[in-house]
């Protein structure tokens, strides 16, 4: 088994096939914003809607069938089960992993190893809205593809929350935001690893990955002459994989909670769904 990992539940082998989930769980050097902001150490920990986004997430993800595995990617993840967390402690599909020295390299680590075999699907603590309909959805248009990544469109986000505040990349096609979903299916997305963990840490990153294609591929997503479909579906041909977007039907499933407003924003979204 990868050296890598820390702790595993007690209980029986995890079971062959399907698909190995990573949750992000971990937070830049010093203390969190929001985690201050809520009176929390951790950011995973946050409660939303009388729960932490950790335990959302996990819950959500352990009631999709084809997700077969749980690894929670953190500094120390240990540290992270306990109050409503700590039941996965005893839950045989869950494993901890340490991070490396950034989302991609940490990813990198441990993707395609005994721990966390292909395909894998790689979303973020912060993700407290994320429903079972949202990854099954993901998941299933990401046939004949090596990497898939789900966005949002922004006419569908903001018909359905108007007040909410992204980062939109603008292509000729709409204007999309991520959505913390991406399925990882084989070995072939080593390459595009590699080059997000170098321009990870650049605030720009839409732009700095396009610039990494060439500059005709740069100017087209600048003058917004390419699809976001076809920015992609190039990008990925020129790291030899088949990549895709998959525009998400529910406008909640690019609300992370980043921020205050993203927490009350959530918190409404519980309150009205009942949850």
């Amino acid at each position: 088994m990868n050296d890598t990992i820390i702790k595993m539940a007690d209980g029986p082998t995890m079971p062959e096939g399907g698909w190995t989930a990573i949750i992000l769980a971990g937070q830049r050097p010093g203390i969190d914003p929001l985690a201050a902001h809520c009176g929390q150490n951790y950011k995973a920990l946050i409660q939303v809607g009388g729960r932490s986004m950790l335990a959302r997430v996990a819950d959500a993800l352990l009631a999709v069938p084809a997700v077969t595995r749980i690894v929670i990617l953190a500094q120390e993840p240990e540290r992270l089960l306990t109050g409503d967390a700590a039941p996965l402690k005893d839950e045989p599909r869950v494993a901890l992993a340490p991070s490396q020295s950034g989302i991609a390299a940490s990813i990198g680590a441990i993707a395609g190893s005994d721990i966390a075999p292909w395909p894998v699907l790689v979303t973020t603590a912060d993700h407290a809205l994320l429903t079972p309909a949202m990854v099954e959805e993901f998941l299933s248009e990401t046939f004949g593809t090596d990497l898939a990544v789900a966005v949002g469109e922004r006419r569908i986000v903001e018909a359905g929350y108007p007040q909410t505040r992204r980062t939109w990349l603008k292509f000729s096609d709409g204007h999309y935001s991520g959505a913390n979903l991406f399925a990882l299916r084989n070995a072939k997305v080593q390459p595009a690893l590699i080059l997000w963990s170098g321009v990870e840490q650049d605030r720009k990153k839409g732009l700095a990955i396009m610039s990494q294609f060439g500059p005709w591929l740069l100017l087209r997503a600048l003058t917004r002459t390419i699809s976001f479909a076809d920015a992609l579906t190039q990008a990925g041909r020129r790291l030899g994989l088949e990549a895709r977007p998959v525009v998400m039907s529910q406008p909640e499933a690019v609300i992370d909670v980043d921020k205050p407003a993203d927490l009350a924003l959530a918190e409404e979204i519980l309150r009205n769904a009942g949850q």
